[in-house]
Order: structure tokens, then sequence, then C-alpha cells
């Protein structure tokens, strides 16, 4: 009989214990491995769902993302991943390291199998408040309604290449995407290029990790709250957390790969000056970097290599949607990202559909050693 629903292998702690742990890696199941070259990178955080999906092991899988957890392994692994809009799908049950930035999305082989499962999960669940915010940005009929073949037509999509194309001229990739940049004029999209995207972009040159320290500490009280309403857990906090993995080190494999997250993460003491500092210049800049580029010149989509982007749309809340563009000499996938504004589903569903149908990329994996 058919397996209607099954777990996955992901990356340890949603890749937030330690700096040191691999993508794909767990202590519950080791490491995944990327069926289109398993010596290769699958990337993470949502690891296994991109490995299941891409190796025919399930017909549609679920990703989280706060930071590039379902648009990079979907790279890795030529599926399509959907980062949505953060509220646009609950959040409710999921282990969270920021409420602020965490989406749960489909990884699936196709755009229309992604925006098939997007429909059955997006919605108000009175669980997760942000999805009482968000909900004003599904459409009446749901986003199947998108999945329009001459979706391109007419489209203003960014292309700056110094900015976010530096991928190595006369490269596999610089050939491929120049093809597809192509194949996107074509279908009828307008390629916007004599803009100076750089200072748009200098808003979020700082030499302080904004991100990194607005994170450490909501992950301390996202995990605190998540594990106190565990119903058979002894682990209650992210103190218990911490004592569980050193009294049970050679599992967790603390000694090889720390939990240095977890240490800083309790070393703070919740949202204090410097922390409401680091939102503020994270809300900044994606008000001055992206919504105004996007808005100033009327673009209905920003255009990325792999997951370059997922950093700028995460910090926003923003949604992006990656689809398979190629494979490099080694045979290894990438992909082609599309991002937008908060709530810009339809619009980008439109556009990647339409790319996926004009290009066709996807192979099936070869398991290669």
């Amino acid at each position: 009989g058919a397996i209607i629903l099954g777990k996955v292998s992901l990356s340890e702690w949603a890749h937030f214990r330690d700096g040191s742990v691999p993508s794909g890696w767990c202590a519950r199941t080791g490491q995944g491995k990327n069926p289109y070259n398993i010596s290769k990178d699958p990337c993470g955080s949502s690891s296994g769902s991109a490995i299941a999906a891409a190796a025919n092991l399930a017909a549609v899988t679920l990703g989280t993302e706060t930071d590039g957890s379902i648009l990079c392994p979907s790279n890795h692994n030529a599926i399509v991943g959907i980062k949505p809009t953060v509220g646009l799908t609950s959040r409710a049950g999921v282990v969270p390291i920021t409420p602020r930035q965490d989406t749960v999305g489909p990884m699936c082989r196709t755009v229309a199998d992604a925006v098939y499962v997007l429909d059955a999960i997006a919605g108000l669940d009175y669980n997760d408040k942000a999805t009482i915010k968000a909900s004003k940005y599904i459409p009446r009929g749901g986003y199947k309604q998108f999945l329009k073949i001459d979706g391109l037509k007419g489209k203003r999509l960014g292309l700056f290449r110094k900015e976010f194309f530096n991928v190595g001229e006369g490269s596999v990739y610089a050939k491929v995407f120049e093809r597809h940049f192509s194949t996107l004029r074509r279908r009828g999209a307008v390629l916007v290029e004599n803009v100076n995207a750089s200072k748009y972009l200098e808003a979020y040159s700082t030499s302080i990790d904004y991100e990194t320290l607005a994170m450490t500490a909501e992950f301390k009280l996202a995990i605190n709250s998540y594990l106190k309403q565990l119903v058979v857990s002894k682990v209650r906090s992210l103190k218990d957390l911490i004592a569980f993995n050193n009294k049970f080190s050679k599992l967790e494999k603390t000694k090889e790969y720390g939990q240095q997250f977890f240490l800083d993460a309790e070393a703070t003491n919740g949202i204090d000056q410097k922390e409401k500092e680091a939102l503020l210049n994270l809300a900044k800049m994606s008000r001055d970097g992206f919504e105004k580029l996007m808005k100033e010149n009327k673009l209905d989509a920003l255009l990325s290599p792999f997951s370059v982007a997922s950093s700028i749309l995460g910090r926003g809340q923003y949604p992006g949607i990656i689809v398979p563009a190629g494979y490099d000499r080694e045979g290894l996938p990438f992909g082609l990202c599309f991002g937008g504004l908060k709530g810009s589903e339809p619009t980008l569903i439109e556009i990647a559909y339409a790319f996926e149908q004009a290009t066709k990329i996807r192979r099936p994996p070869s398991f290669k050693h």
C-alpha cells in the first residue's frame, strides 16, 4: 500500500544548533544524501523534504524556512520550492527559530504540485496569530488559477547582474542563465536592467549582523514556549535541551559538532535594548532596500540565482519561488529564484509556472557516487 504520510530527515534543529553541523545531518538519522550526487551537499535545513521529493520517495513535501531553508535545498535538489509570505501558512506545532521569519511552504517536483499544496495549507489558523494578518493576501478561488502558460507576458523582472548574477564569466551558470533571460524576454517579460540596484542594497551594508542578534534572543523565547507545551517530553526549556545534549553527548555528537547557537541563545535575557535596535534596523533595511527597489522600479519580481536572495526575503518576510534552471559539470542542479513583495504569490506563481513550462529543465536524479 501507499505511504500516505511520512517523516523526513532534516538538518539538526533547523541548522540552528551549531555552525559546524553539516547540512542534512541530524543525530537521529545521520547524513542525508543529495540524490543527484550522494557525495555532495543537499543543503538545508529542509534537507529531507527536498531529497524525498527529488528522489520520488514522496509525491509532495513540506519544508520550513527562516533564512534559506526551503529555497536552498530546493536549489540543490532540482525541485520547486515556495517560501510563502510569513503568516500565509500556519506555523502551529512547528519547532520555531523565530516567529518573525519562520514560514512553512511546499517543496515539490513541479510548480503545479507546489501550488496545489499551497492552496491546501494557506489560510487562517487561530493557533497562529500571524495568519490573521496575512489572510488578506489569499485570493478568492485560491492559487491554482494563476498557473498560466502565458504568465510571463508583461511582467517586469529585476535583473541586476553585478549585484546578484556574479556567477563567473563563461561559467556553465552564466551561459545557462543568459539562455533563460532570452527565454523570459521571448515569453513577454520585460527585464529591467538599467537600475543602480546597489544604492538600494546599501541598506543591507553593515558590520553588525542584526539578523543573528535578534534571532538568537527570539529563539530562546520561542523554543521555551514550544517545549513547555509538549505533553510527554521532560525537556521543557532551552536550558533542559542543552543539558540533555550534554548528558547524551555520544548520541547527539555534541563533542563533534557542538551546540554554540544554543549556548548563545541561553545567555540572552529576552528582547533587551540591543535586540530592539536590531529589530528596528532589520525593518529599516527591508523598507529602504528591497521594498524601495521593487516599488520605485515597478517590479513584479526580482531574479536571483540559486538561493542568494534568501536573506533579503527572509528578513523582510517576503515570498520567493525557486524553479530548476540547470545542472553544473558534475550534474548538480541549480535554480532560478523569483522574489516579490508580501502577498505577491499570485504574480510569482504566474512567472514561475510560465518559466517552468517554457524550459522544462528538471530531470530525475542519477544517484551518482
